[in-house]
């Protein structure tokens, strides 16, 4: 065969190479718009679950109306892809800004998601009839052996595009300039297929006007990247009602800091959110923190466990005993635990409790870290955020109880943040019920905190419920024995059994309770 004989297969070879690739490339791109959609929805509404699930059955419904929707496009297969494109970077660039635009000012969420989930899965089942035809016109193959060809592609690209969106773009990006670099990257995707290998089959005029239409893509892309900053800051102060003075996203959950300014004399109000969730605020945090901390260390107190609580406030009230020779604090996100540190907001109030000497810091999961661990303590605080998404229930479940009595030492106590038995009785119930399940035998309290209203909590052990006392070595603000004594009393309408099924990883009664329930308010 002589190489002038050989020149067109090397071209066929090349044309098929590269329409693979810009399948792959366009596959990745898709994943990433479905799994922005997935994360978004977890921040600002926490229930992961329905987000995801919502979001997954629609995209799939859609991909099959798109890709027969697609079949009067295969007579211009080459037009319509690179429509497709163009629209699909448009959108799905856009989307997590168009969430958050819909939930801050519309109030619009829900529709706003189904109606992005539909067009973008519509878009992405257009996208394999079109390629399909494309390929086929590079070089003729049986259905099987081109489906074969095409759907690797596509998979390994969905490949990428699911580890790229928590591995890379989240930490370097965020979900918001994330979602609208993917979309520039699947504009060019589109465009080259038409500008690069198909070149040859394509007028001037249709190829500048691609041309012009990618770039007009392009740019809105691009303008939206450069104002996005601006656009998050300006839907946090519509959000919240305090000036945000720290707003950061990481790889677990949207980190978010504001402080007012007294109207009149008074202190300051610093407030801590993670994904939209109130942690605390400075003008009453110290009797949350009180009654969390201060009945389960009236016993012995030589090794503590914290689990939760990387702002450091629970460790300030630990810290406040002398007596006590080691602190681990397990925390999950490196973020909160680096703001905790270094913010002189929050560190004027844990009072620098992190970098105290007697305190072990660990980062991991803590249902993960107990599953390892052979340490032992005497008190072990559990102070996670509500059980409002799959990640944090599992932290109120039957078996993650299992895993503290595991770590408690003879004679030792747990306490644990429960929610607010007014507001949420049932979940409040489940909470006592999980933790029974597992062997410990509790006492439940509660108090009032003005920021958050009527909130409960449990300390327990193994043997009989604990009594409820406090030994501190000062005395405290809020926290004394005859408010605790009265902390044990509870109206009959808000009167917790416990005998209800418990919270557990094959089912997170807690987490549908707490969706219920706080839905109200």
């Amino acid at each position: 065969m002589t190489a002038v004989e050989d020149r067109p297969g090397r071209r066929t070879r090349a044309l098929r190479a590269g329409l693979l690739f810009a399948t792959f490339a366009c596959a990745a791109c898709g994943l990433v718009y479905e799994l922005a959609l997935v994360a978004q929805g977890s921040y600002l509404l926490g229930d992961s679950i329905t987000q995801a699930s919502v979001v997954l059955a629609t995209m799939v419904f859609a991909m099959g109306v798109g890709s027969l929707a697609a079949k009067p496009l295969q007579r211009r297969a080459l037009a319509g892809f690179a429509v497709v494109e163009a629209v699909l970077a448009l959108v799905g660039g856009l989307s997590v800004l168009g969430l958050h635009a819909a939930f801050t000012w519309l109030d619009l969420y829900w529709p706003a998601l189904i109606a992005i989930s539909l067009l973008v899965g519509a878009l992405i089942g257009a996208e394999i009839p079109l390629l399909m035809t494309l390929l086929q016109r590079i070089r003729r193959q049986d259905a099987g052996s081109a489906t074969a060809d095409l759907f690797a592609a596509d998979y390994v690209g969905a490949l990428v595009g699911g580890l790229a969106f928590p591995f890379l773009l989240l930490p370097l990006l965020g979900q918001t300039r994330g979602a609208l670099v993917v979309g520039m990257v699947n504009a060019v995707a589109g465009a080259c297929v038409v500008l690069v290998l198909f070149a040859r089959t394509v007028s001037r005029r249709r190829r500048l006007a691609v041309a012009a239409g990618t770039l007009v893509v392009l740019t809105v892309l691009g303008v939206a990247f450069a104002g996005s900053d601006a656009f998050l800051r300006y839907s946090r102060d519509v959000l919240y009602d305090d000036p945000v003075v720290h707003a950061e996203t990481t790889a677990y959950q949207e980190i978010v800091l504001t402080q007012s300014a007294p109207l009149v004399d008074g202190p300051t109000d610093t407030r801590l959110f993670l994904n939209g969730d109130l942690q605390f605020s400075s003008i009453d945090e110290y009797r949350y923190h009180e009654a969390l901390v201060h009945p389960v260390l009236a016993g012995r107190r030589d090794r503590v466990l914290v689990l939760g609580g990387g702002d450091g406030l629970a460790l300030r009230e630990v810290l406040r005993y002398p007596d006590v020779r080691e602190v681990v604090e397990v925390e999950l996100d490196p973020a909160v635990l680096r703001l905790a540190r270094e913010d002189p907001r929050l560190t004027e109030l844990n009072e620098h409790a992190l970098d105290d000497p007697r305190v072990r810091v660990v980062t991991a999961d803590a249902f993960a870290w107990l599953r390892e661990t052979t340490e032992r303590f005497d008190a072990v605080v559990v102070d996670m955020p509500d059980p409002d998404s799959t990640a944090t229930a599992k932290l109120y479940s039957q078996e993650f109880y299992l895993l503290v009595r595991r770590a408690l030492a003879p004679g030792a106590r747990m306490v644990v943040q429960a929610g607010s038995p007014y507001f949420a009785p049932r979940t409040f119930d489940c909470v006592l019920a999980s933790v029974r399940a597992a062997g410990l035998d509790a006492t439940p309290y509660h108090v009032y905190v003005p920021t958050f209203g009527d909130w409960g909590f449990l300390l327990a052990r193994e043997g009989s419920p604990p009594p409820l006392a406090v030994d501190p070595p000062a005395p405290l603000r809020f926290l004394d024995q005859p408010n605790l004594d009265a902390a044990t009393v509870f109206p009959a309408d808000r009167r917790p059994s416990g005998n209800v099924p418990p919270s557990t990883l094959d089912d997170p009664r807690v987490l549908r309770l707490t969706t219920e329930e706080w839905q109200q308010y």
